[in-house]
């Protein structure tokens, strides 16, 4: 399959050229990627099996791990729910267009494969003007999981995505690179009291300015039950070289890295700017500052894929606190890495 790169468009339009063309290879049940305002996704239309299919043969994606579906208007969400509860009202005016999607009851408009056999179906209106353009002309929801392969990091640029579907799916839609950088926040609104399935750029903080009361799902870090949201189950983000996961004052990550170094392996570091400043070291991938973990949240995962195999041994990663945005970026870092250091 040759996948087909659209020019980036500066005020995307649903009239566009480019962006009609996309959206004719969705309803044509052909795969597209696009950005939005987290990473770029994976877009088929959200009510055809055959469609759907294509994203997890493209990704290598188990199918028991459900998508996101995307819209452009309350009137999609409608299509998809069996009724848009008050407490989800309130956070739709709140937070869409924005990385938040909501977990509701499914009415069974989408299709099975999105759902991977739940009752709910997760549902997000993003904040992007391509995404949005795509989404009108083509008219119908579009699930979209990241656009990459099962595993690998998320990508925030179209070169990203180009790098691991190349071939493999029917065009891509440049939008430039993406801003939050991390997926969005899922919130299941079905249960009693709404409950964070996976942390993103929304933060449970965020979130309890809108509503009273909002809980952490304690499975976040794993669980043998069926998913209900993306990224609960599986190894994710992993970059190619092994990722060493920090915990510990900048002193312990200089003497971590002296220790690999006296075992003969070649170092990467994925740090902040304030600790790379503070390392005598040439394989440096600052993400941001420490004090703005929003910087860090936009720069992770182009530092995870930064590294190849062929070039480090092993990849050092700064831990970061786990408050507002810190807590979706050490979800996906707890994910990427294999082993885990610690100063005792």
């Amino acid at each position: 399959m040759q996948t087909k790169m659209w020019k980036r468009l500066n005020h995307p339009q649903k009239n566009d050229e480019a962006v009609r063309e996309a959206a004719q290879l969705l309803l044509d049940q052909q795969v597209v990627a696009f950005p939005t305002e987290t990473v770029y996704g994976l877009g088929a239309d959200a009510t055809n099996k055959k469609a759907v299919q294509e994203i997890f043969e493209a990704k290598g994606r188990p199918s028991d791990n459900p998508l996101i579906v995307h819209v452009s208007d309350r009137a999609q969400v409608e299509s998809l729910a069996v009724e848009i509860p008050p407490v989800a009202a309130e956070l739709m005016d709140a937070f869409w267009p924005g990385p938040l999607t909501l977990i509701f009851q499914s009415n069974g408009s989408a299709a099975e494969n999105v759902t991977a056999g739940l009752s709910t179906v997760a549902v997000r209106m993003p904040d992007h003007p391509l995404a949005l353009a795509l989404l009108e002309a083509a008219n119908t929801p579009l699930a979209a999981p990241s656009a990459n392969r099962s595993g690998r990091p998320s990508p925030t640029t179209a070169a990203h995505v180009y790098q691991d579907l190349d071939g493999r799916i029917a065009g891509i839609l440049d939008g430039g690179p993406t801003g939050v950088g991390l997926e969005s926040t899922v919130l299941d609104i079905t249960a009693e009291v709404p409950v964070i399935l996976r942390p993103g750029g929304v933060t449970k903080e965020d979130l309890e300015t809108v509503i009273p009361r909002v809980e952490v799902d304690p499975a976040l870090a794993g669980s043998a039950e069926a998913p209900k949201s993306p990224g609960m189950k599986y190894k994710h983000y992993a970059p190619e070289a092994p990722l060493w996961l920090v915990e510990g004052d900048d002193s312990f990550f200089a003497e971590t890295l002296t220790a690999c170094k006296s075992r003969g392996e070649r170092v990467g570091i994925i740090a902040s700017r304030e600790l790379a400043d503070f390392l005598d070291h040439d394989r440096i991938i600052r993400c941001g500052s420490r004090r703005h973990l929003s910087e860090v949240a936009e720069g992770l995962y182009g530092a995870l894929r930064e590294f190849k195999e062929a070039d480090v041994d092993v990849i050092l990663c700064e831990s970061f606190p786990e408050t507002g945005v810190g807590a979706a970026v050490m979800n996906r870092l707890n994910k990427a890495a294999e082993k885990k250091v610690k100063d005792q």
